[in-house]
């Protein structure tokens, strides 16, 4: 397999003057809403030539975005107007649900060749998804040392910096000078992409620290590489999650970062853009989450293949729905007796269910960003419990009064208002304790947490508005 450094350089891709005076002023999202409209234009008319000239302008992160908001019949369509120099960085740009209607849609030599453009550390992402026999096509393309590489990266689990590094370092050794290094790296000819710092080692390959090549270039050529020795930039240990490297990279404005074992020992690197990427999967895990949706699931999946993810999730929410409605029977003939109550309920159940959410989103945001914890877990209650204190009494008194005003019942009105306080401190109790139970217990709270503060807002708020309506109001 060719490596991507060492092939023959990309033709810059252009875009007409008047396309990029039109898109110079409008966002990321702006502009993946015109490509799309360009698209689905060209191929409503039947016309393929403006969309391929459509996908010569984009890159592969472009493309695969567009390709997600398609469905499959046109996404098809597109995918065989893109380059195929360009298919491999496209397949890794695309959820797995995606990515898989465009493998069955590839024959062995075209996934073959999409393989041998990219990156080990990208490969051993798509090669989870190829078949068995494009697998074993694929090793058998690629040299000793390469695939060595290779499953290297693939032997360490999922979701860890091993899954992210890149084997591809430049090292040097510290009985060496500047002018020796120098030579050495023109004598290379290419170097790994994104390499902005070499890294220093010892005879057993230990890394010792690294060095930037502005320093190489600016200082004397006689200078010791001992002397220039970065040692305070953070390693990345090979088991780290992929949740702590983004966060390292973040806390330490990285561009790049050397990955270790536990003997310190240089494994490769991990650079800015695979972080990115990590960044923006936890980001649409924890809004798809959320809902009970993988953050991978196509756009426009199949119906019977949606409706099949979706059911258990519904299922989940129906047995909480199913418990208010318990609570709610057991005081059947309270309703029968005051209708405005029956009225009323939604109220208490929205308000309770809103700031039940509000709570728990700020909550999952904090342990995803380490910002919550033992440490700190008390006082963020305590707080989010005043917070709900304060916002009970407001909208216990506008809610009373507008009920007040609407029934002329001043027991109405105080049930309600007292409903409403209750619900709204045990929202803010249920969003910060809910998520914290569930992270200790090892179950992602960006998943289940919103069914389980909703059930609980909802069964509280219906018990709380109910009973005190039947102890003042029968």
């Amino acid at each position: 397999m060719a490596v991507r450094d060492e092939r023959r350089p990309r033709q810059p891709r252009t875009r007409s003057i008047v396309d990029n005076r039109a898109m110079a002023d409008t966002s990321r999202y702006d502009r993946a809403a015109r490509q799309l409209k360009v698209a689905s234009q060209a191929l409503d008319e039947g016309r393929l030539g403006p969309v391929r000239r459509l996908v010569n302008t984009l890159t592969p992160a472009e493309i695969g975005n567009l390709l997600e908001s398609l469905p499959i019949e046109r996404r098809l369509m597109v995918w065989g107007l893109v380059d195929p120099e360009d298919d491999g960085e496209v397949l890794v740009h695309v959820g797995d649900d995606v990515r898989e209607s465009l493998i069955r849609d590839m024959d062995t030599e075209e996934l073959v060749a999409a393989a041998e453009t990219l990156d080990v550390d990208d490969l051993a992402e798509l090669m989870e998804d190829l078949p068995d026999h494009i697998v074993d096509e694929v090793l058998r393309s690629m040299d000793r040392e390469e695939r060595d590489r290779l499953e290297q990266v693939m032997s360490y689990p999922e979701d860890t910096a091993g899954r992210l590094l890149n084997p591809e370092v430049v090292t040097v050794r510290t009985d060496v000078n500047v002018d020796v290094v120098l030579r050495y790296l023109r004598m290379r000819g290419a170097l790994p992409r994104d390499t902005n710092h070499v890294y220093v080692v010892n005879r057993r390959h230990q890394y010792l620290g690294r060095i930037p090549l502005a320093t190489l270039v600016t200082a004397e050529p006689d200078s010791s590489i001992n002397e220039l020795i970065d040692d305070t930039a953070p390693t990345i240990p090979v088991t780290m999650p992929v949740e702590d490297v983004s966060k390292t990279f973040a806390d330490h404005d990285l561009i790049s970062a050397p990955v270790v074992d536990d003997n310190n020992v240089l494994l490769g690197r991990i650079t800015i853009d695979d972080v990115v990427d990590v960044i923006r999967d936890q980001a649409a895990h924890e809004v798809m989450s959320m809902a009970g949706l993988d953050e991978d699931e196509d756009l426009f999946a199949p119906v019977p293949r949606a409706a099949r993810r979706r059911t258990i999730w519904l299922g989940v929410n129906l047995v909480t729905a199913f418990a208010a409605a318990f609570v709610i029977g057991r005081f059947e003939a309270t309703l029968e007796e005051v209708v405005a109550l029956a009225v009323l309920m939604p109220i208490v159940a929205s308000m309770g269910g809103n700031a039940g959410l509000q709570a728990l989103t700020l909550t999952v945001r904090g342990l995803a960003l380490g910002q919550v914890g033992a440490g700190n877990a008390r006082a963020l209650l305590l707080k989010e419990m005043l917070v709900g204190l304060f916002n009970g009494v407001l909208w216990a008194f506008v809610v009373a009064g507008v009920s007040f005003a609407w029934f002329r019942d001043p027991k109405i009105a105080l049930v309600i208002g007292a409903a409403l306080m209750i619900n709204l401190l045990v929202a803010a109790f249920a969003g910060v304790m809910i998520p914290l139970t569930m992270k200790r217990m090892r179950i992602d709270p960006a998943l289940a947490g919103g069914v389980a503060v909703t059930a609980v807002t909802d069964a509280i708020g219906f018990f709380a508005f109910l009973g005190l309506g039947s102890v003042f109001l029968l």
